[in-house]
Order: C-alpha cells, then sequence, then structure tokens
C-alpha cells in the first residue's frame, strides 16, 4: 500500500469520527434535456423537508440539448443560502465532464458516479460511489424511451441513503413535484427505491457528510424570484403586460400568465380584466406599455441586457413625457448575446441613464424572492407616484433559481396613484399645466382620459409647463432642471437601505441584490476566523439615500462589492459623494457569470487589508500565515 493511500485511509477514517453534518454542498452535473431537474428539485424539497436550511443554484447551457448541466445544492444549518465556492459532494453523471468535475474536487470529497466511467483511477484521496445506472433502470422503466428521464432518480436514492435522507421524505417531495402524474411518480418512485437498495447492498458509507432533521424550516416554501415578482404585479393590480421572450425573465411573463387566468377573470362573465400581449420585439413592448400607462392602466414590461438596449429611445420617452411604466431587468452576463443562462449585475450604468440627453432612472434592487414579491408593489406606486419608468433590477440567479423563503402577506396598504387631477385640486390650485410645478417636488398632476378633468398632448419633443409645443431656451431649462428636482424628491420615497451598523468596525461593505447572501457569510468568516469586524450597508434603490453617506463617514475604509466588471453601483456613487468620501472606497468585484461566493469575497478583501493568508488555512479557520494587517 502507498503512502498516500494509507494517508487517504487514515483521512476516511478520522471522517467517519468527526461527521459534517447539515454543512455541505452537492453538485450534480448532468446534460441538458435528460430530465435531470426533476430529481435535483426532489434532492433539494427533501432537505427542506428535513427542517435543513437549503438552496438550490442552476447553471445550464443557452443552446441546444445535450449539453453539460451543474446543479448545486447547498445545505447548511446556519441558514447560508449562497453559493459555496468547493464541492462537497459530487454526482458525475456526464462523461464529457466528469474527468475535469472530479479532478477540480477538494481532497476528502465524495462521488457518486455511473461505474462505466471508471472515475476511481483518477484520484486516491476521494470518496468514490460507483453504480450501474442503466442496470438498475432497465427492470424499474421496461420504456426504452424513458429510462432517460427516470435514470436521474437513482442517483436521488443512493444519495438519500448516503446522507440520511428518509426515503418518505422523497416520496412526498416527488409527489410534490409531478403533482397528479400518476405513471409518472411511480416510475420514479421505483426508481428512488431502486437506488436506495443498491446503496444500501453495495456501498457502505465512507465519506463524513451526513443530513440530519432540524426544525428551521418550518412553514418556509420554495419559490423562483420570476415567480414571486408576477405575483406581486398581481396583487399590485397590473392590468396591462407587454414583452417579449428573452432569458432569464421569460418566466416572469410566463407565471403572470398562469396567475391573472386563474384569479383575474369576472366569475359573471368570464372576461379577462387585463390585456397580456407577446409584442414583435422588446422595443415594441415598452412603446405599449407607455401607452398603456399614458391610458390610467398599471402596465408593465419584463426583459433582461439585450432588452434594456432596445428599449433606451422609448424609456427617453416615457421620461421626458413623465408616463409611467415598470420595467423589470432580470441581468444575465453581457456586453451582446454574452452568456445568456449566467447571472450578473451588470446593467446598472445603462439603466440609472437609459437613453440620450440628460436622463436619470429610479432603481429599485430587491435581494429576496420576498422582496422580488413586496417591490413589484412598490415599483408600480413609485412609478405612478412620479410618472416616471421604474426599473426592478433583479438577475438571473435570484430570477431563475429556487430560494426558501417565509409565505406572502396579502398587501395591506392601498394603492398609491400618485397626483391624479380632480376637481377639487383644480379649484385649489386654479390653473393646471401638465408640466406645473405646484408644490416644489417636482411632480406636477396629470389626468387619464376620459376622466372628465382637462387633456393634454403628451409629447417627447420640447414643451413648457402647459404641455405645449415650445423650443424656447427657458422652457427647456425650467422643464429639465424640474425633472432633476423630481429625481431628489426620490430619494425620499424609494426603498431604504437595511444597515447593520458595527460600533467597533473599521471596515464598512456595501453590497446588493443577491450579493448579500455571500456578504452576510463573508463577514462571519472574517469575524470568527480573522477577528476582523465589518459594518454592512445594503442598497436597496436609486437614487441613492442620505444614509449612504453617513455610513461611509462613520468608516475608514468601505468595499463595495459587485457582480460586475467595471465597479458599477461605485460609479454611481462617484457622482453622488464628496471627494474625501469617494476616496474612500474600494471594489471587490465578481464577474465570471457563476453566483458571487463568500470565501472569494473575504480573500479580496484580506489581501486588500494587507493579509497574506494561505486559502487552506483561512478555510480551516487557522490564523497561521497570517502577516500585517490591523
Amino acid at each position: 500500500m502507498s503512502p498516500t493511500d494509507l494517508a487517504f485511509q487514515e483521512q476516511q477514517a478520522a471522517g467517519r469520527r468527526h461527521r459534517v453534518v447539515n454543512d455541505f454542498s452537492i453538485q450534480v452535473a448532468t446534460v441538458n434535456g435528460s430530465g435531470s431537474q426533476t430529481a435535483n428539485l426532489v434532492l433539494l424539497r427533501s432537505i427542506l423537508l428535513m427542517g435543513v436550511p437549503v438552496s438550490g443554484k442552476n447553471m445550464f447551457p443557452s443552446n441546444i440539448a445535450g449539453l453539460p448541466t451543474w446543479y448545486t445544492i447547498r445545505a447548511s444549518k446556519r441558514g447560508y443560502v449562497g453559493r459555496k465556492k468547493e464541492v462537497d459532494f459530487l454526482v458525475a453523471m456526464n462523461p464529457e465532464t466528469a474527468k475535469e468535475d472530479v479532478l477540480t474536487l477538494d481532497p476528502g470529497a465524495a462521488v457518486v458516479y455511473d461505474e462505466t466511467l471508471k472515475l476511481n483511477a483518477l484520484r486516491s484521496d476521494l470518496t468514490f460511489y460507483p453504480a450501474p445506472f442503466d442496470k438498475l433502470v432497465t427492470p424499474v422503466c421496461p420504456d426504452a424511451k424513458l429510462r432517460r428521464l427516470v435514470r436521474n432518480m437513482i442517483y436521488d436514492g443512493i444519495l438519500a441513503r448516503l446522507l440520511g435522507i428518509d426515503l418518505s421524505l422523497m416520496d412526498k417531495a416527488l409527489n410534490k413535484q409531478l403533482g397528479k402524474k400518476g405513471r409518472a411518480v411511480a416510475l420514479n418512485s421505483a426508481a428512488l427505491k431502486a437506488g436506495w437498495d443498491y446503496a444500501e447492498a453495495n456501498l457502505p458509507k465512507q465519506d463524513p457528510y451526513y443530513l440530519e432533521p432540524m426544525n428551521e424550516t418550518a412553514g418556509k416554501i420554495l419559490i423562483e424570484g420570476n415567480t414571486a415578482a408576477a405575483i406581486g404585479c398581481m396583487m399590485a393590480g397590473v392590468t396591462v403586460v407587454a414583452w417579449y421572450p428573452i432569458t432569464p425573465s421569460s418566466s416572469l411573463c410566463e407565471s403572470l400568465i398562469g396567475y391573472m387566468k386563474k384569479y383575474r377573470i369576472e366569475k359573471e362573465t368570464g372576461k379577462a380584466t387585463f390585456a397580456i400581449v407577446q409584442a414583435e420585439d422588446e422595443i415594441a413592448s415598452l412603446g405599449m406599455v407607455i401607452g398603456a400607462s399614458w391610458a390610467g392602466a398599471r402596465a408593465m414590461t419584463a426583459t433582461a441586457g439585450p432588452g434594456i438596449s432596445l428599449m433606451s429611445e422609448f424609456a427617453g420617452l416615457a421620461y421626458y413625457a413623465e408616463s409611467p411604466a415598470v420595467i423589470f431587468d432580470v441581468q444575465r452576463v453581457g456586453p451582446s448575446t454574452g452568456l445568456p443562462t449566467r447571472t450578473a449585475q451588470g446593467d446598472l450604468l445603462t439603466t440609472a441613464f437609459l437613453s440620450h440627453g440628460d436622463t436619470k432612472h429610479i432603481m429599485i434592487i430587491p435581494h429576496s424572492v420576498e422582496e422580488c414579491y413586496t417591490m413589484a408593489q412598490d415599483a408600480f406606486d413609485l412609478a405612478e407616484h412620479f410618472q416616471t419608468p421604474v426599473f426592478v433590477m433583479m438577475d438571473l440567479d435570484l430570477g431563475m433559481n429556487n430560494w426558501m423563503s417565509d409565505g406572502f402577506k396579502y398587501p395591506d396598504k392601498p394603492i398609491n396613484r400618485g397626483k391624479v387631477l380632480t376637481d377639487e385640486t383644480l379649484k385649489k390650485i386654479g390653473e393646471w399645466g401638465r408640466y406645473k410645478d405646484v408644490d416644489g417636488d417636482g411632480i406636477a398632476y396629470r389626468t387619464i382620459p376620459g376622466d372628465g378633468m382637462p387633456a393634454y398632448f403628451a409629447r417627447g419633443s420640447g414643451h413648457n409647463a402647459r404641455g405645449q409645443y415650445s423650443e424656447r431656451p427657458d422652457d427647456y431649462v425650467e422643464n429639465m432642471d424640474r425633472l432633476a428636482r423630481k429625481f431628489e424628491t426620490a430619494r425620499a420615497h424609494v426603498p431604504k437601505p437595511v444597515i447593520d451598523r458595527q460600533a467597533n468596525a473599521k471596515i464598512g461593505f456595501i453590497g446588493y441584490g443577491t450579493s448579500h447572501y455571500a456578504i452576510e457569510e463573508s463577514r462571519d468568516q472574517l469575524r470568527e476566523e480573522m477577528k476582523v469586524e465589518t459594518s454592512y450597508f445594503r442598497l436597496r434603490a436609486y437614487p441613492f439615500t442620505d444614509e449612504l453617506a453617513a455610513f461611509i463617514d462613520a468608516h475608514e475604509r468601505l468595499y463595495v462589492i459587485e457582480q460586475n466588471r467595471d465597479a458599477q453601483a461605485l460609479q454611481l456613487m462617484k457622482l453622488d459623494l464628496t471627494p474625501e468620501r469617494v476616496s474612500k472606497l474600494r471594489s471587490v468585484l465578481h464577474y465570471n457569470g457563476l453566483p458571487i461566493d463568500a470565501r472569494s469575497i473575504s480573500d479580496d478583501v484580506l489581501a486588500q487589508e494587507g493579509y497574506e493568508v494561505a486559502k487552506k488555512n483561512v478555510r480551516a479557520g487557522s490564523s497561521a500565515g497570517m502577516t500585517g494587517g490591523e
């Protein structure tokens, strides 16, 4: 026996003694179109049913079936739901990527694989669990055409046995996933049992990873951000939706179609109380939204970066003519076509100033599926309050992945339609002008066609306070200054940041969107491993609120953490902040298309702070090898 093999046997024995419970990640490597999504979601839901906090992230190709896809599930007793950089348990089902997937694992990881791949010959520092998948699935599924889809459920059964998931929970999750498809449930349940039985008879436990019941997920649901946003739009009273399909936003409108058909049909007449139109392109979709909003409807569209680029001219029209519009931007990797099925936060600069000329748009930034739901409602209120486009800046990770959440609350506040002119208001102000600022907040009173109030001509060309055509320099300057004043007013009305201020922290983190989960975990890593305390400021909107400057003043150094290359939020801050405050800002940037992870943040911050820490020491929580720093 070689020294390497002996060391690995000792490591395995130590692993059996030192169990890793409810704190590891599973990566399933398959091919697109193989039916693995059902198996992966059943596994995810089974862990949730055990009461263990869990998250799932799908990385799939943007083109045809048959290409590699990976699904990562993280179980965390501490509730971490961000991506974990390391893979602890690999299910290798794709011959094309299996070798590379195995070679990139850290020592001590475990691998379930199709025995025909012979992966155990690649390394001696991993635990391998080979299984004859084709042999196991054949008696379960006599129909050869269906075997490809049922085959993946075998690995669910094997993992259930190896990790300690009760098979009854797997069956419960399977029934939830497949619903009333009786034959499909029966086939997949049999495959689960076949995998379980094989593991029990042939795969003795050698790795340290276990799942044990907890009580941390009672009442929790699993839902995608796009679906949550769709429900929020319905609750906000949306009546017109114009959209053009584009990854990763399509499922938002697709979900909304289903909900509206179920809940927005008049029972007496059977007529729909809404209109959902698939436009010929993204340009037309925003044009329809602007027209519907001008006519008094609550209207929206959903798109991604390429669609945002196409919407530029209409965004300027809505800004200048002052028509409400709600636009969901589910961000993906760009530029150009980029990586359509990878996540990013790369549209902030484009969207903030979308259109030619001097333009500034309101953006709100949810970080969770619950905020997708609530901020969808906020977006419509803000759009009508300020009579302007409002962009909801989601990302692919949030929009297309399943997230654990509490159930959503039914709205309890009235809809805010903003300054809609009434007889009473007209008598009060005396003389009405569509673009006249009577309150000093930059927001004029609008009328809706057919409401009996004075009409006006909405135009994207130069106009005066009465809405009349004008190319007078003073009219143009007055109008643009009022629009700027309106944007300043919005600072007090957009969602406030969430701030965790630590009294002794010299370092502050600034982040937004789904970076939140990696940031929170990184803060724990820095505190527990390096005794470095940090404060945290979670941005939720642009324009920035007054709290940002105060937070910067309270710290010596600020790390702005973003999932883009060009530090886009930091660039926006430079336009608002004094040079003294800007000088305190540093960047932590992540833009490889994978969701940001905590370890990458921690390593980057420590390097910028002057620490020299070997990654293995940081992961182990050791201070060995640390020099410099505070």
